[in-house]
């Protein structure tokens, strides 16, 4: 018995450090890179993964009890929240940088960057058009 509280107590020392390790890897990603969308994936991979792996080894560390049930709930929440709305912040960034092409390649398709595109440049064209009439009425 007091075999496997040590390899339990082994794994989880490894999962939270390493889960320290790919926190470093994270913030290094973010400052390293230089456009918005590499620091966001760095940041997004880094929370997504370290948060679990770390939590994880809390989760050996803490034994199998009710505090555990709950930082498995953590786990499931942050692992389907984090990746989405990082998706969303970075088709935000695709649909309003009109600088976009000197960062990344673009397919020839413009449609094909975001299914919100067509309402984003449906709403600015119709908010020029209002701008330009209301300047020519003046």
């Amino acid at each position: 018995m007091q075999i496997l509280e040590w390899i339990r107590f082994v794994a989880g020392v490894v999962l939270l450090l390493l889960g320290l390790a790919i926190f470093m890897l994270q913030i290094f990603g973010v400052y390293k890179f230089k456009y918005v969308l590499n620091r966001m994936h760095a940041a997004a991979m880094g929370d997504t993964l370290g948060l679990g792996v770390s939590l994880t080894g809390l989760i050996l560390l803490s034994g199998f009890n009710f505090n555990s049930l709950k930082m498995a709930l953590v786990v499931v929440f942050l692992w389907l929240a984090s990746p989405v709305s990082s998706h969303l912040i970075s088709r935000l960034e695709v649909v309003t940088n009109e600088q976009l092409e000197e960062h990344c390649e673009l397919p020839k398709d413009t449609w094909a960057l975001s299914p919100y595109s067509f309402v984003f440049l449906s709403f600015h064209t119709q908010y020029s058009t209002a701008k330009n009439n209301v300047k020519s009425l003046a």
